[in-house]
Formats: C-alpha cells, structure tokens, sequence
C-alpha cells in the first residue's frame, strides 16, 4: 500500500493511499472508521491497515484519479526525525577526502543526529536554498517510517516496528555545515532549512519481493537536470534499520510517526563527488531521487 497525504482539487489537504492508479481519501473510504492524517493511522497502524486493505481495490466514496491531486509530504508532521550515517562507503569515501580512515566506533554503533521535524517538505515542493549557503547538496536516503512504540527495541525484533519505507532527501548547507561542526556540534543550521521524504510511504509488505536473504535490493539513484550522478543499492549498506532502531530505541522511546533516516548511500551527494563532477546546487536545478519499489523524489532549488 502507498499512503499518501494530498491535497484535492478545492485545496482541502487529505490522507490516503494510491491503488491502481486511483486515489482514495480514507476517511470517505473507510465511513470515517479510519483517521484523516497518516500520523493518525500509524497510532494504530495494524488495526487501520487491515482495514484499509479490505476497502483497496474496490470503489468507494471520496476517490481521485491521480491528476485530479497534488502530492505532498506523505507524514508531514513526523514526531522526530533521526538521521544516521549507516553506508560504509559514502563514510569511507568523505574520510579519504579529508585524508583520514574511518574511525573504529562508527563500526562499533550506528551514530546519528537530530534533525529539524518542523521543516518537512514533499514532492515536487521547490526547496528554499538558504540566504548564507552557497554550497547546497542533496542526499540520496531512504528512510523507514515507525508504526509502534517501543523502547529499548532489539535489532532482532525491529521489524515489527516499521510500518514502511519512503525516499528522503537530508539537504544539506555544507558551507554552514562545515564551519559549525569545527566547534565541536552539528549538524545543525547546515541541514534543518528542509527534509523532503516522499512521494509515498510504502508499507513494508510492498517490499517483500526485491528481498535478498536479510536485505531489500532496491536501487538508488540521483539525477540533476536530468542528468544521473549517484547510484547505489540498499542493500550495501553496513548498519541494518533494525540496528538503527536498536540504537535510536535504546533507554529512549520511539512512537508511531518518527521517522528514521539510513545517511548516504554511496555516491549520494555532491559532496562526496566532487565539484568537478558536478557544481554546488543552483536556483532553477532540479534534483530527482528515484528508489526501487519507492518511486521518485523531485525538487527544484529556488
């Protein structure tokens, strides 16, 4: 199922989910058994997804066809938004560059940072470059979204926790970035302007046939103005969500709607490429970020 938040053609924003094309508010769907925002349905995503699944498929009040909405932030009011480091080599790479190797403890715990839950953008959303940035990348990421409360969650039985999958993008001010992490903290004001996830979220059963043995064999990819520069698979990557999960999860609690993002796949970002491949973002480029299975995540720098 890919559930979505969108906005109808009155501009009266909805939740729902997309099924063979057609789109459907699930509170019409469902009678109002179900809830009117994807936070509220993943506070009690088990219930509302089988019921969900019983109203798919077939016609109901309160359905669209795609081009009658417009897209946005599938969860665009997340609890929090926990972003880690977990490709080996997208680390690896930016250690090189700064002419170091990657430190021991990044083996030992998947680290990660706290980024801004406020400032949640959707597809096709144009992104605000920031008035002091100069140097504004993309981060080619998926993220996986919580769909039960738990504390102290073992890799082992993370799963059960996650209610499905989605694109992120982490934009990041490297400028900005840079200068605040050489004070000992951040990333702070080089990556809360914006964090778009989307188009949708797909529940994680969607996912089960590009399994390959404990991973998923989902192709990442990035394009500027329509040219690709970054591709990488999911399933390189070192630190697993469930150990993400074990991490974020310990002495801590996450609830329905935090959403946890896995860092950069490898080739992912302009940093790690270089400028000589490709330039700091500009007004007017466009960034597409496509996943297997997830669809395509597109923005414009304005």
């Amino acid at each position: 199922m890919k559930l979505i938040t969108f906005k109808d053609k009155d501009g009266t924003i909805k939740s729902g989910w997309i099924e063979k094309e057609q789109v459907f508010d699930m509170e019409k769907a469902s009678g109002g058994k179900l809830p009117g925002s994807i936070r509220g349905f993943l506070e009690q995503f088990e219930e509302n997804y089988e019921l969900a699944s019983h109203i798919a498929g077939h016609d109901h009040l309160g359905t669209y066809k795609l081009e009658e909405i417009e897209l946005l932030a599938p969860l665009p009011n997340p609890g929090s938004v926990r972003d880690f480091m977990a490709f080996e080599g997208h680390v690896a790479t930016i250690a090189a560059k700064n002419k170091q190797s990657v430190v021991p403890e990044w083996y030992e715990i998947p680290v990660f940072y706290f980024t801004n839950h406020h400032a949640i953008t959707g597809p096709n959303q144009k992104i605000q470059r920031p008035a002091q940035c100069s140097e504004l990348d993309y981060e080619l990421e998926i993220a996986c979204i919580i769909g039960r409360e738990g504390r102290n969650i073992s890799a082992e039985k993370a799963e059960d926790y996650i209610a499905g999958y989605t694109i992120l993008n982490d934009w990041s001010a490297r400028d900005l970035q840079m200068k605040e992490m050489k004070a000992g903290l951040g990333p702070a004001k080089g990556k809360d302007f914006a964090t778009s996830i989307g188009p949708y979220i797909v529940t994680k059963d969607e996912l089960e046939k590009y399994r390959d043995g404990d991973r998923l064999n989902l192709e990442m990819t990035a394009r500027v103005n329509g040219k690709q520069l970054s591709k990488g698979n999911f399933k390189d990557i070192h630190h697993s969500f469930g150990q993400m999960i074990e991490r974020a999860s310990s002495e801590a609690a996450l609830y329905p709607g935090d959403i946890i993002g896995s860092g950069t796949v490898s080739t992912g970002c302009i940093l790690e490429l270089g400028t000589d491949i490709q330039n700091w973002l500009q007004p007017g480029d466009v960034v597409e970020l496509e996943i297997t299975g997830l669809g395509t995540l597109t923005n414009e720098i304005m």
